[in-house]
């Protein structure tokens, strides 16, 4: 395993973050095809052993029950000084808006729940899940600077947001002499390169760390044609996100295959390689060991510009998905 510093902060994080939003209870929240404590101790056990440090989570997954899961493995496999975790809040609901509860008091109580779910008196990375247009930002982000002061969090990221907002809340915690964004979480992998337009760039100029979910696009580009998976089969959210432009990812995704032969590894480790290339670490979910195993060998592939290149020439704009295609007043 290989580490990199995560942006503008000291935090030291493998190449490779386990995303966690497979764990947890099923039924508990969005997902049909998470998987239960048992099997996720066993991922996570599994990861650790590999080199991985960096665990990515969130409130919102599965009811709390993947932070629950998580925390529990975290405690019995690792001294707490060694690995990364990072969850996630969600803005206020319509309930605490209607009741007057602010942007500060429901960071507070978001952090301390997830902090309870834990079973950690901190995490290293706390991150706005998504762009709040009903809470105003001075709210968020002196919300996020009491929690780094606090001791709760050691820094603070950001997901689902356009290069403006990430800017624009930056340039606010700079007046004001709050902590700032290191890092960002957003939607990118090789069927899905929006995040190329301004996001990247700009990451780039301000040394903010990028560590894309939807690495292996729901599973997409780590199955060869025909082959399917559980997720593939329940995951209604990530259909929905990539079914619209499949005749046109078929293409790259068979381009995936080929290369991933003619190499002698796996679909996983070529798609991941080429994100590596351009991130700082991606966030991979895994409900297999094999998956873990997989994501960790992709690190030790390198790829040439010409087959970098080849993998990217196909590519079609896409229009927004998911979170972000909600990310509108």
């Amino acid at each position: 395993m290989n580490y990199i510093k995560l942006g503008n902060s000291d935090l030291n994080v493998s190449r490779i973050c386990m995303g966690c939003m497979g764990f947890g209870e099923a039924g508990r929240g969005q997902h049909t095809w998470t998987i239960d404590e048992q099997d996720s101790r066993k991922i996570i056990k599994r990861g650790l052993e590999l080199g991985i440090n960096f665990f990515d989570t969130a409130l919102a997954y599965q009811g709390g029950t993947s932070e629950q899961y998580l925390g529990r493995a975290l405690r019995d496999y690792a001294p707490r000084e060694e690995v990364v975790v990072a969850t996630k809040f969600l803005p206020r609901t319509q309930e605490e808006i209607a009741a007057g509860v602010s942007g500060q008091q429901h960071i507070e109580k978001m952090i301390d729940k997830s902090l309870t779910n834990l079973g950690m008196d901190y995490v290293d990375l706390y991150i706005y899940h998504m762009w709040d247009y009903h809470t105003p930002l001075f709210e968020i982000m002196e919300g996020l600077n009491n929690v780094v002061k606090s001791g709760k969090a050691r820094y603070i990221g950001i997901s689902n947001c356009f290069a403006w907002q990430l800017a624009k809340a930056n340039a606010l915690a700079e007046r004001e002499s709050f902590a700032r964004f290191v890092s960002v979480q957003g939607h990118y992998n090789l069927i899905f390169r929006e995040e190329e337009r301004e996001m990247i760039p700009y990451c780039k100029e301000e040394n903010i760390a990028l560590t894309p979910y939807s690495a292996l696009a729901g599973g997409r580009l780590s199955k060869h044609p025909g082959e399917t998976s559980k997720r593939l089969v329940e995951d209604s959210y990530a259909k929905m996100k990539y079914s619209d432009m499949e005749k046109y990812d078929h293409v790259i995704i068979e381009r995936v295959a080929k290369l991933a032969s003619e190499k002698n590894v796996s679909m996983t480790e070529i798609s991941l390689a080429w994100l590596l290339t351009k991130t700082t670490s991606p966030v991979v979910g895994a409900t297999k060991l094999h998956h873990v195993e997989g994501a960790v060998k992709s690190v030790d592939v390198s790829l040439t510009k010409e087959e970098i290149e080849y993998l990217e020439e196909s590519y079609v704009p896409h229009s927004l998905v998911g979170v972000m295609a909600e990310n509108r007043v």
